[in-house]
């Protein structure tokens, strides 16, 4: 019988010949190193990964904790008023922000000024009062009409009906004080009452009432 020789031919199908060299053989090569990882799905990577992800929040509520109590130490504070004495200019319940880095950093406070102060007799509690006379100032009350150094007070934000009658001093500003009044006058406590605020005292100065929507205004 004929015998045949199988015939030698080239193509991509045909296995390669002699040993195959894997990623395997490279190792050592050169001196490079590689490192196994985990299984994407693997219970090891799972664990790694929420490691990872509760690190990343602990530093950003950190950091929310740092940058609020900066804010609020140095820049400004969220109040409430509670109760009616600086009607009609604020009413019970409004929200207000309070700039405390404006008298820190930028200068006293101003006749004028709606401010948030912290009570002289409890330093505990906190009002909110508008500034009528600064040190030195001679303050003088007479049938509810406040006059200041002998020139009248333009507080055309007293209605008639909160304006009060009584009498009070001639009283001199003390150095570092402030003489504070409501705008209720016939229904606030303030210095005609428990006397001038140390300038220590004044918190801030109330830059806004944001609620309600309403009524938003900025002081």
């Amino acid at each position: 019988m004929p015998e045949f020789e199988p015939e030698e031919h080239n193509s991509r199908f045909d296995p390669p010949k002699g040993p195959i060299e894997g990623p395997e053989d490279d190792r050592g090569r050169d001196g490079l190193v590689t490192t196994e990882r985990p299984a994407q799905n693997s219970p090891l990577a799972t664990l790694s990964w929420l490691g990872e992800e509760a690190v990343a929040w602990v530093k950003t509520f950190a950091s929310a904790a740092v940058y609020a109590t900066l804010i609020v130490t140095f820049g400004f504070q969220v109040a409430r008023v509670e109760g009616k004495s600086m009607e009609p200019t604020l009413e019970d319940q409004d929200r207000l922000i309070v700039n405390k880095a404006v008298y820190r950093f930028f200068g006293l406070p101003e006749v004028g000024d709606i401010v948030m102060l912290y009570y002289p007799r409890d330093p505990d509690k906190s009002f909110v009062k508008r500034v009528i006379a600064q040190e030195g100032d001679t303050v003088r009350i007479e049938d509810g009409r406040v006059y200041v150094n002998g020139t009248l007070l333009a507080d055309e934000y007293v209605p008639p009906d909160y304006r009060s009658h009584e009498n009070h001093g001639p009283e001199v500003v003390q150095e570092a004080h402030f003489f504070v009044m409501g705008d209720h006058r016939n229904n606030s406590s303030d210095s005609r009452h428990w006397g001038q605020v140390p300038e220590k005292y004044v918190i801030g100065k109330v830059q806004l009432r944001w609620w309600p929507l309403t009524t938003m205004t900025v002081f």
